[in-house]
């Protein structure tokens, strides 16, 4: 496993933007695919974006596309989410998730997760 250390986040207004960061130690980064996920209060946890080995392809959840935009720095082994227009159903307590290799939606694919990190939009 992957250790992952969650900054960022905080309050915003609607419409504002916020950049996530997530960063990884002990283990070779450029191995693990990235993913973000989000648990609003009452619901399940659900897919945000992911993000290949070298970055080269990114994937994102219907809810977020053209708003988020995830990326990551393989020399600073570090995931980021920068989220823009953000709405207030974007509230949630975020986490980073790291797996060897191949990105995948499922959640329980992945099996490094960071502490969460509170976004709270507000109208």
């Amino acid at each position: 496993q992957v250790q992952l250390v969650q900054s960022g986040g905080g309050l915003v207004q609607a419409g504002g933007s916020l950049r996530l960061s997530c960063a990884a130690s002990g283990r070779t980064f450029s191995n693990y695919a990235m993913a973000w996920f989000r648990q609003a209060p009452g619901k399940d946890r659900e897919f945000v974006a992911a993000i290949t080995l070298t970055g080269t392809n990114t994937y994102y959840a219907d809810s977020v596309k053209g708003r988020f935009t995830i990326s990551r720095d393989n020399f600073k082994n570090t995931v980021y989410l920068q989220m823009s227009s953000l709405k207030p159903e974007d509230t949630a307590v975020y986490y980073c998730a790291a797996r060897p290799f191949r990105p995948e939606y499922q959640q329980s694919a992945y099996d490094s997760w960071g502490q969460g990190t509170q976004v709270t939009v507000s109208s």
